[in-house]
């Protein structure tokens, strides 16, 4: 059970968020004034589809109709789990902490992806095994080195759950008052297909079967024991818990911690939130069972080949951009849906108007 002080910091930030639903006639008006100017540019009435759509949802997070300048970052957070010990993954624990190094060294898809679309990059340690403070690039903000099995006892302790939280709702902070005003949620961890879909399970609720993918694709005999460790998990606590902050202390990752506070950071600060696939999904579920709102403040950037990644995004209400048979992680996903954001909102910026072109409207 989460502990009462816990419980009372993550009331306490979403404090922040109350009355902003009540704005709706405001927002209204909002919407109608993009609606409007949409329509007053060189192009048929609608004809750029859901790009116009796109625009819109990002002036109404922003609360604007003057879209401010569409700078982008990837924040990717990286844990390891503890569960791997009981044979989830195709790939050791290391690989965590190699492809975190690959991420500053630019090798990474996401790396190359960042890069080449202009876009910031953060790489954050909030719990892989082994040490990375020396690596340039690197933003250690590690509460442990990993979560424990929660075959055998909770993934983690209230107090490291709601650091991890801390520590991504900083780094939303502190991207936006860097200058980003489109963020893009990424993650690295082994095994946190497994927590993510014990989380999905859990909290939607469903069977583990229907939640349960292959992950870095596991062969028949590793994805049978994948789907037998979460429905064991599932018995184990379902009695014992009772709030989707408890389900994330017990079965998530340390790096899902930090996704869910990052969203709530991001909403703080009226920044919309690009999500990648279903580990930071899972986060989302989490964020938006603690406040329905923060949906409002999200698109699902892509559909993942992961099964519970389409049952987590019907029940917060998205619908993902791009379907790319996606299942990388990283925040690659997020990132090329971002970047049809970006396109959406310099269209609505800098194309012409029927007036200012001298180009006749519509009759």
């Amino acid at each position: 059970m989460s502990h009462p002080a816990v419980r009372l910091t993550v009331e306490k930030w979403l404090k922040h968020l109350s009355g902003r639903e009540s704005a709706g006639s405001h927002e209204d008006i909002l919407i109608r004034k993009m609606k409007n100017h949409w329509d007053h540019l060189t192009k048929p009435s609608g004809s750029l589809g859901q790009l116009e759509s796109l625009a819109i949802w990002y002036g109404r997070v922003h609360g604007s109709a003057s879209l401010p300048d569409p700078r982008t970052a990837v924040c990717v957070f990286a844990g390891d789990h503890g569960v791997t010990r009981a044979g989830v993954s195709a790939y050791p624990s290391s690989v965590t902490r190699e492809m975190v190094r690959n991420f500053a060294e630019g090798g990474a898809a996401i790396s190359v992806l960042t890069r080449h679309l202009g876009m910031g990059l953060a790489v954050v340690d909030v719990g892989v095994d082994g040490d990375l403070s020396g690596i340039p690039g690197v933003i250690s903000r590690k509460v442990a080195n990993g979560t424990r099995n929660f075959l055998e006892e909770p993934a983690m302790t209230p107090e490291e759950g709601i650091k991890a939280m801390q520590a991504g709702r900083e780094m939303a902070h502190r991207l936006v008052n860097d200058g980003y005003r489109l963020l893009v949620t990424g993650e690295m961890g082994i095994g946190n297909t497994t927590a993510s879909s014990a989380l999905a399970a859990a909290l939607l609720p469903m069977a583990a079967e229907e939640v349960t993918g292959r992950g870095t694709g596991v062969d028949d005999k590793v994805f049978r024991n994948k789907v037998r460790v979460i429905e064991e998990v599932l018995l184990k606590y379902r009695p014992l818990l009772l709030t989707p902050l408890d389900w994330l202390w017990a079965v998530g990752g340390l790096e899902i911690a930090a996704i869910a506070g990052f969203i709530i950071g991001a909403a703080e600060k009226k920044t919309p939130v690009v999500l990648d696939g279903l580990i930071t999904s899972s986060a989302a579920l989490v964020a938006c069972r603690l406040e329905k709102g923060l949906s409002a403040y999200l698109l699902a950037g892509h559909q993942s080949q992961e099964p519970g990644h389409r049952h987590i995004l019907d029940d917060i209400g998205l619908a993902p951009i791009l379907n790319l048979s996606l299942r990388l992680g990283e925040g690659t996903g997020g990132a090329l849906a971002a970047q049809l954001v970006i396109s959406a909102v310099r269209l609505y910026q800098e194309m012409a108007t029927f007036e200012s072109a001298q180009v006749p409207g519509p009759h």
